[in-house]
């Protein structure tokens, strides 16, 4: 068994549904919130000393601030209707958010810094989409705050799975920091976030968490707007049959980085996949545009 609590449920009857700390969720890095607003709703914030990333997953959004002024102009009405907008802020910011249009839905995630970097608005047309695995072990991932991206600790990613397939697989963990003989990192020390939506208000996904010897061994049956911390270990999912299912990911920790070790017993199924998803990709930019 675990002494971490992995799975956390939204309270819905609040407009700051998700709300944690990271000595809350018992490790060192990730804070993170999600909150919904109504159209002309603001709230004002100044981050201290942590940068941010507030990722738009539904609705539209303007933010002052004394870094800059944003407006996502292109929003999406949800996470399965087109591709985020990622906003960066960086330390000792002060900066105020006002939703454009009502039911505006964001998750937000604060990583504390001694660094300074440039606030930054990612737009959907920016980030990177890949389709990674193959046959039912195809994904949609569009990088937000992507390794090499210009700020201290975070990683910011989202994911997509099709009904039925496996995500996150071969299962991969990020536990410990490898480096090999010349210095190049293999694996980063790295705590994650999985925050999920489904395409139907009962979709669900299954996400295994579990360490090499089995200290660490749960199946989590996650749901609309749940939340799933990641410790440590390796960490599948599959999305059950009939509903497509989004993840968004925070990671933070001793690299800004994504690298990771995969599981010695699925190493093998790496390149025997044999075609891609044809439902993949699920959402496109061109998406937003259309909103």
């Amino acid at each position: 068994m675990s002494d971490h609590k992995l799975l956390i449920k939204p309270d819905l009857t609040k407009p700051v549904y998700h709300h944690f700390t990271a000595e809350e969720a018992g490790w060192e890095y990730l804070n993170f919130e999600a909150r919904r607003l109504r159209q002309g709703e603001s709230f004002t914030k100044e981050t201290g000393d942590h940068e941010y990333c507030i990722v738009l997953l539904g609705g539209s959004f303007k933010v002052n601030s004394d870094k800059g002024e944003w407006e996502t102009k292109n929003g999406r009405k949800d996470v399965f209707s087109g591709i985020a907008h990622a906003l960066y802020l960086p330390r000792r910011t002060q900066f105020t958010l006002t939703a454009l249009v009502e039911n505006t839905d964001i998750a937000i995630c604060w990583v504390a810094t001694d660094e300074d970097h440039p606030a930054y608005l990612k737009t959907p047309e920016e980030a990177a989409i890949e389709l990674r695995g193959g046959d039912n072990a195809n994904r949609q991932i569009n990088s937000l705050l992507q390794p090499g991206f210009d700020c201290h600790r975070i990683v910011c990613v989202e994911v997509y799975t099709p009904s039925g397939n496996w995500s996150s697989y071969p299962a991969h963990k990020h536990d410990e920091r490898k480096t090999d003989a010349a210095g190049n990192l293999l694996e980063a020390d790295l705590e994650e976030i999985y925050f999920y939506k489904t395409d139907k208000p009962n979709g669900f996904a299954i996400q295994q968490v579990y360490t090499d010897d089995r200290s660490l061994d749960e199946v989590i049956k996650v749901h609309n707007d749940e939340v799933v911390l990641i410790p440590e270990g390796y960490h599948p999912v599959v999305a059950g049959h009939g509903y497509n299912v989004y993840y968004l990911n925070f990671l933070a920790g001793s690299d800004q980085s994504l690298a990771n070790t995969p599981d010695p017993q699925q190493k093998w199924i790496f390149g025997t996949w044999k075609g891609q998803d044809p439902r993949l990709p699920m959402v496109t930019s061109k998406m937003n545009e259309e909103e």
